[in-house]
């Protein structure tokens, strides 16, 4: 694996202006430049839920984004909407613009696009595709970036069980018991909560975590629902969501309860909520796919191409990385930093490997999950 190239800005590009994607979800198109100094490649990002998810979504948006600044791509994001009515048509949209042959590459991302993606890619061998955040399939023209979220949870698990036991924190209860809101009850939800559970144990090996399952990752309501039980009923101080926009549910859980304090995931969402909601959020755990897109296209332009090939991007190479200064830096105490100092060098020096719950046919991960509730 090699680590994550830094985004280089180098010649400034001439204008072109890029041709809306088809389909009827919401689209936002972008211009960028092209002085002929360089490859400018036109990009189509499906998007199987809609923006201002303050974290997954807009994590890959972001990595788009700063690649369009700096001259690089040409995109147009298509958001094709989470609901069970709007999954209907994901297919379809993906049939469109690959039929269409306007783009060097379509990106699409999450557990719930391999079907998909499997059915329209094998009828287009000529279009590249890039899926993040899954390794169902190794296709020729796929490349697949899937990220450590298991070695992430074992941070925050660290974080979140030295934080329970700091009573000197306003907020913080007495009870060793933190809490976890997954959006579905599957792999990579449950790879997060492996290092999380693992993680909260290597600081105390007598906490009790709280599990729950959204059943989606557009539903906040549901999110507060189980959250505000997690807080009333077990005592959870501190709460990790790792539901995208239904995970911010919790955040409003722990802000309207006045007795916890939230994580955030894959962005920092504590930049991207309101004042209120920022303020009990503690930190985010980093899944850093804008980052990891902007690597790809580095590779990309170096001549590495990885069609056919799945690429997991780790804490080593910039993929996954925990918020530390702002509400992490002002409220944790500084023996809690150093337990999360010693757990990320842990990881990263090898010291600790953390099991994956992808591809774990043992269901020790549940098995694990049971036995630390409440």
């Amino acid at each position: 694996m090699k680590k994550l190239l830094s985004l280089l800005l180098t010649s400034a590009l001439a204008v072109t202006m890029l041709a809306g994607c088809g389909g009827g979800g919401d689209t936002t198109t972008t211009e960028t430049a092209d002085t002929g100094d360089g490859k400018v490649y036109n990009v189509c990002n499906l998007v199987n839920g809609n923006l201002g998810d303050k974290s997954f979504f807009d994590s890959a948006e972001a990595g788009l984004k700063e690649l369009q600044d700096a001259g690089r791509i040409t995109y147009t994001t298509i958001e094709m909407g989470g609901t069970t009515e709007d999954e209907a048509k994901w297919e379809s949209y993906l049939e469109e613009v690959s039929a269409s042959g306007e783009y060097d590459l379509i990106v699409v991302g999450t557990f719930q696009m391999p079907e998909y993606l499997k059915n329209v890619s094998e009828r287009y061998p000529d279009q590249k595709y890039l899926i993040y955040d899954d390794t169902t399939y190794t296709l020729p023209n796929v490349v697949n970036l899937s990220y450590a979220q298991n070695d992430l949870g074992y941070m925050v698990g660290a974080y979140a069980a030295a934080m329970t036991t700091a009573t000197d924190v306003e907020k913080i209860n007495e009870d060793a018991v933190i809490g976890f809101v997954g959006g579905v009850d599957s792999p990579v939800i449950n790879d997060f909560l492996y290092g999380y559970i693992l993680g909260a144990q290597s600081v105390n090996p007598d906490i009790k975590v709280d599990t729950r399952y959204i059943g989606n990752y557009i539903d906040p309501a549901k999110g507060k629902e189980l959250a505000e039980s997690m807080i009333n009923d077990n005592n959870c101080d501190i709460i990790w969501g790792v539901a995208g926009n239904a995970g911010n549910g919790a955040a409003e859980a722990c802000l309207e309860t006045g007795k916890a304090y939230f994580i955030g995931v894959d962005s920092d969402q504590e930049s991207t909520f309101s004042a209120e909601m920022a303020g009990i959020t503690l930190t985010s755990g980093l899944k850093n796919i804008g980052d990891s897109l902007v690597w790809f296209f580095d590779e990309w332009d170096a001549g590495n191409e990885y069609w056919g090939q799945q690429i997991l991007i780790g804490i080593n190479e910039g993929g996954v990385g925990l918020v530390t200064d702002k509400n992490y830096d002002k409220i944790s105490p500084d023996s809690v930093k150093e337990t999360v100092d010693s757990a990320v060098a842990a990881v990263t020096n090898g010291e600790v490997e953390v099991p994956s719950a992808i591809g774990d046919t043992t269901n020790a991960v549940v098995e694990l999950r049971e036995s630390v509730r409440p």
